[in-house]
């Protein structure tokens, strides 16, 4: 079937031959056409071109007069699958507790890894396909999501297998991502050695028998794993398999970065604590910068320096966090909001670091992030809007009109 959008007002991120990233001041130009057609076969980009060169036919004509359409999301840090919420600790926070304060009473990642324990598992994914089902209307066309919220073997592996049936029974593409190094356990407090020796020996290889996972990451930071047990788990994972990434330096200069890029981790995400050397290391690699601006929003904390990075030459990725406890919302819309408002992104930045540089953080840039010849038909067709920088602008705006995945549209009927 052959879908011809036609009278597009502009259609964003254009390309002839898959680019991996665009970085530093590259990310300024966002290569659009206006007044615009757009071919779609079955489930992938067939070609695009200025309406003068419209094709005459197509199974499916949708006219997009004063309409902006563009690449889906790619976004490449979440924790979709988690039970229950935790809005008790978010009036903790409006009391003056702090994330760590919260966390030494047993809140936190120890909270939502209680309730995941005590949830049965066909519960878990019916919560998590609700999240699934919305992420997708509000835009999103690839995911990746961790663990992390089970912290023992058996509770692991449970959420990854929601994560591998959410990815069969779903149309977006999702890579999931092992965090059994998350936090460490109330009972492995006074013996951390001891729980990053349940994760290698036990916790990696369960995991990879059962091919769960694509990756696998450690919190790297303040209070939680050090570099060197870090690196014990990258190395660990590498033996089977599992490419690296990292919860890197939201707390404090931690080292993360650095072990990320030791490591050539995909993606080092988080990135609030940046500075010289931390960019230095990563503009020597291969590893990408994924900033999580509505953590820092939700949490009251110091944005990451997004406009420093950019401007020394690094690509950033923009993603979600999607998580119960310091990101509840996988609305990747406001996410390009607030890189624009705090942390000084030009629009064109902002849409492409939530777009290709997110699909190059899942190791999916080959099929997703643009509209080029070949990749996976994955839209956003918005409602009639002014221009690109609009999107942004209305942060609390409802501008998408559709969502296509794999060439179809989405509708959500899970509620």
């Amino acid at each position: 079937m052959k879908t011809l959008f036609k009278n597009i007002q502009s259609l964003l991120l254009v390309e002839e031959e898959p680019t991996r990233w665009v970085a530093g001041p590259d990310m300024r130009t966002l290569p659009h056409l206006n007044d615009a057609w757009l071919l779609v076969e079955g489930d992938k980009i067939d070609s695009f071109g200025g309406m003068d060169t419209a094709p005459n036919a197509a199974d499916e004509v949708i006219d997009c007069t004063g309409k902006v359409v563009m690449p889906a999301w790619c976004d490449s840090h979440t924790h979709l699958v988690y039970a229950g919420s935790r809005e008790g600790e978010f009036v903790d926070k409006i009391n003056g507790l702090s994330y760590e304060e919260i966390a030494k009473r047993g809140g936190g990642i120890l909270n939502s890894a209680q309730r995941l324990r005590d949830t049965p598992e066909d519960e878990l994914y019916e919560q998590s396909a609700r999240r699934m089902g919305e992420i997708i209307t509000m835009g999103t066309g690839a995911v990746e999501i961790k663990s992390g919220y089970g912290l023992t073997t058996e509770s692991e592996l449970k959420m990854l297998r929601v994560a591998r049936r959410l990815q069969k029974e779903f149309p977006l593409a999702v890579k999931t991502t092992f965090l059994g190094a998350h936090a460490f356990p109330a009972e492995y407090r006074e013996n951390r050695e001891a729980y990053v020796d349940l994760v290698v020996n036990e916790m990696v290889p369960a995991v990879a028998e059962e091919k769960l996972a694509d990756y696998i990451d450690v919190f790297c930071d303040r209070g939680f794993f050090t570099p060197q047990q870090t690196e014990c788990i990258l190395a660990a994972g590498a033996e089977y398999g599992l490419a690296p990434k990292i919860h890197a330096n939201e707390l404090d200069f931690s080292g993360g970065i650095q072990a990320g890029v030791k490591y050539a981790a995909r993606s080092v995400d988080h990135l609030e604590c940046t500075g010289d050397a931390e960019i230095d290391a990563l503009l020597s690699s291969e590893t990408m910068s994924t900033l999580l601006p509505s953590t820092a929003f939700f949490l009251g904390m110091e944005y990451p320096p997004a406009r420093k990075m950019i401007d020394a030459g690094l690509p950033v990725a923009l993603a979600s966090d999607y998580n119960p406890g310091s990101s509840p919302s996988g609305r990747m819309p406001f996410i390009l909001s607030l890189a624009c408002i705090k942390m000084k992104m030009l629009p064109e930045e902002a849409i492409q670091a939530a777009t290709l540089n997110g699909a190059y953080a899942m190791g999916l840039e080959a099929t997703h992030g643009s509209i080029c010849p070949g990749k996976q038909a994955n839209l956003i067709v918005t409602k009639n809007v002014n221009s690109y920088s609009f999107l942004p602008y209305a942060f609390g705006a409802n501008w998408i009109e559709s969502t296509y995945v794999n060439g179809a549209r989405f509708y959500h009927d899970l509620d």
